[in-house]
């Protein structure tokens, strides 16, 4: 049925379903055979087979719509799923595809992908996106990998029955964040802001995509803001001095020894000189309480205004402060306030990631 008419695929399942636990279907007892082996006809009319859920029970109907619907969605903007039973199946059927296939080396390269595998992972995105799905995918990933090595498709099949493989986990976020970014560009998004909201402020994959694009519509609305974009070029003036400085103390490092660099020393008040870094260091308390408060909270729009009053003070440091200064101890700690500066915003977005 479904090799000749493909877009039947899911909902034949569920016509079949539907009418293989039917209750009219009960008590119904094996035909009996004549001597000849040839069936009899049961006794009364046979039942009609349904093709519709009258009569069926809320579980069995709820099976029969995750068995139509877990190979949705098809493909961008396609109808997606609600009912959390369909939602699950459908999630498990794409993450073990993409498990299995990463497991095996299998990846879609360059404009080649039989196995539709970009098509799986867009499908995730949209079922976590438009449901509002907090879905851990790195644990999901784990999740796929034991299923798959105990008794799923691949551990019982040629491969190796009960072969543990492992895909790996940090590569498949990686694609499922590439489908995730063509996905919001497709939406209006910028990719330079994506690119900003892709990790965490360890550096580490974020992994939540619904958590990825709320940041990113925070992030958004605040660059439009005239203390958004003042912030955002004082960041990357911040990190510009820090990676230069750093790099020279690498050099230092190699010729004279490792004590000879003190930019990693840890930030120092009482070296704090001019009124404005006096000043910098003092409106960051604040800020990074009320950013740290509202990020937990994911008020995402809240954190980025407590970030917006370090716009003044940075500004009037970069005016009046000399970063690299003759005294290293002096040096090192304003390298420490810049750095603190950075975490304070990483926590939110890596606005080094923001063009312009």
């Amino acid at each position: 049925m479904v090799y000749e008419f493909p877009e039947l695929q899911g909902l034949m399942g569920r016509y079949y379903y539907l009418a293989l636990n039917h209750p009219s279907r009960r008590g119904l007892a094996a035909a009996p055979q004549d001597e000849g082996g040839d069936n009899r006809k049961a006794k009364g009319p046979h039942p009609e087979e349904p093709s519709r859920s009258e009569g069926v029970s809320k579980d069995v109907q709820q099976i029969a719509d995750a068995i139509r619907d877990h190979y949705l969605p098809k493909g961008a903007d396609d109808d997606v799923p609600t009912e959390p039973v369909s939602v699950a199946v459908a999630l498990a059927d794409k993450l073990a595809t993409l498990n299995a296939f990463w497991a095996i080396k299998k990846k879609p390269t360059g404009s080649s992908d039989p196995f539709a595998l970009r098509r799986a992972a867009l499908g995730v995105t949209e079922l976590a996106l438009r449901n509002q799905s907090r879905l851990p995918i790195r644990k999901l990933i784990h999740s796929c990998q034991a299923y798959e090595g105990s008794n799923g498709p691949i551990g019982s099949g040629p491969i190796g029955a009960g072969e543990l493989l492992r895909a790996d986990a940090e590569d498949l976020l990686s694609f499922f964040h590439e489908r995730l970014k063509v996905y919001l560009k497709d939406k209006g998004h910028k990719y330079d802001a994506i690119d900003a909201v892709l990790a965490k402020a360890d550096g580490s994959l974020e992994d939540d995509l619904v958590l990825i694009v709320r940041k990113l519509e925070a992030l958004e609305a605040f660059l439009k803001t005239d203390d958004g974009a003042h912030l955002a070029a004082g960041y990357k003036r911040a990190a510009n001095i820090v990676k230069a400085e750093e790099k020279k103390d690498v050099g230092r490092m190699q010729s004279a020894g490792a004590g000879a660099a003190k930019s990693a020393a840890a930030l120092d008040e009482k070296l704090l000189q001019q009124a404005e870094e006096k000043a910098l260091f003092a409106a960051m308390k604040p800020a990074e309480a009320k950013s740290a408060t509202a990020v937990a909270a994911e008020k995402f729009a809240e954190a980025m205004t407590a970030l917006a009053s370090l716009r003044a003070p940075i500004d009037a440091f970069f005016d009046k402060v000399t970063v690299n200064a003759e005294d290293e101890d002096l040096r090192a700690n304003r390298l420490a306030l810049l750095k603190r500066f950075i975490a304070a915003t990483a926590s939110v977005a890596d606005l080094s990631k923001i063009e312009g």
